[in-house]
């Protein structure tokens, strides 16, 4: 049994997937398996897997069923004890996998999530550190944008962890598991992450950051327009919110709402209405505008 699963998700991903492998299978500690889902992919992507990584675990999905759905795929199929999630365009560093096996051997049972430092491919710019959720439940990528100075050397608990390259612990996994999957498939995309760290912290468990395993990230390799990753940020905010929190708390905080989201919320329905109608962003996501989730 493999000690790590990776699962890497691919979509149309022919000018990241090769340099992603090729650091994988590169790494000084072979003790994993690697598991690629395919959301529907076009270009060569496929092709270029099945050609020349014999050791991928592949599946391959007829259409784009969401990071959510394709992630839960690629766990529900998996070995090892850990799952490393990968976004195509993270290339690893050379120990990536070793630091984080020895990091594992030595951890707390209720650790269930560890974030690895990710830098932008520029290698001296933080892409992620973990996330932090502030009092008005806005979420950040602790770091992001700053230069890489050592100030991020620490290993310190955090609020969740970035899902582009994180490492989750099987048991942990199953626990928060709802009807929607692992990743909640009812996000489609982004902030899933975001939600499962606040659904394991609920359940017990914590998370890390391990500066130690470092990776690099091209990002936006979905290639998603800008205004629909506003919408669907703002709309899988507030399912979570409501999710983890509950919205009859939230609206109690007055002030936050007024002074940030509505102004927003606001601002991305102007945007949606010039940039694309509703039908059409319903559409390409086959979800409703509203999205009904149990209390």
């Amino acid at each position: 049994m493999p000690k790590i699963s990776i699962v890497i998700l691919t979509h149309n991903s022919i000018e990241f997937i090769k340099a992603c492998l090729d650091s994988v299978f590169a790494q000084d500690d072979q003790g994993f398996e690697v598991i690629v889902v395919d959301n529907g992919s076009k270009d060569a992507t496929v092709d270029l897997i099945k050609k020349n990584y014999t050791r991928v675990v592949l599946i391959e999905n007829k259409e784009n069923l969401g990071s959510c759905r394709a992630r839960n795929q690629g766990i529900e199929i998996s070995k090892g004890e850990w799952i490393l999630t990968l976004d195509c365009d993270i290339i690893l560093a050379k120990d990536f996998i070793s630091q984080l096996i020895i990091k594992t051997e030595t951890l707390p049972s209720d650790i269930g999530l560890i974030q690895s430092k990710i830098l932008k491919v520029d290698r001296k710019t933080i892409y992620s550190t973990g996330i932090f959720l502030s009092s008005i439940r806005r979420f950040y990528d602790i770091g992001k944008g700053k230069s890489d100075n050592g100030q991020f050397n620490a290993s310190k608990y955090i609020f969740g962890v970035c899902s582009a390259a994180a490492l989750y612990r099987r048991q942990m996994f199953e626990e928060v598991k709802e009807d929607a999957g692992y990743f909640d498939e009812r996000f489609f995309f982004l902030v899933e992450d975001v939600d499962l760290s606040w659904r394991a912290q609920r359940k017990g468990w914590r998370a890390i950051f391990y500066p130690n395993a470092i990776c690099y990230h091209f990002g936006n390799s979905s290639r998603l327009p800008q205004y629909m990753r506003q919408y669907l940020c703002f709309r899988n905010r507030y399912y979570s919110i409501k999710k983890n929190e509950g919205m009859i708390n939230y609206m109690l905080k007055v002030f936050p709402v007024l002074i940030y989201d509505l102004p927003r919320f606001i601002f991305i329905i102007i945007r949606h209405i010039i940039k694309a109608p509703i039908y059409k962003i319903n559409k390409i996501f086959k979800k409703s505008i509203i999205l009904e989730i149990d209390q």
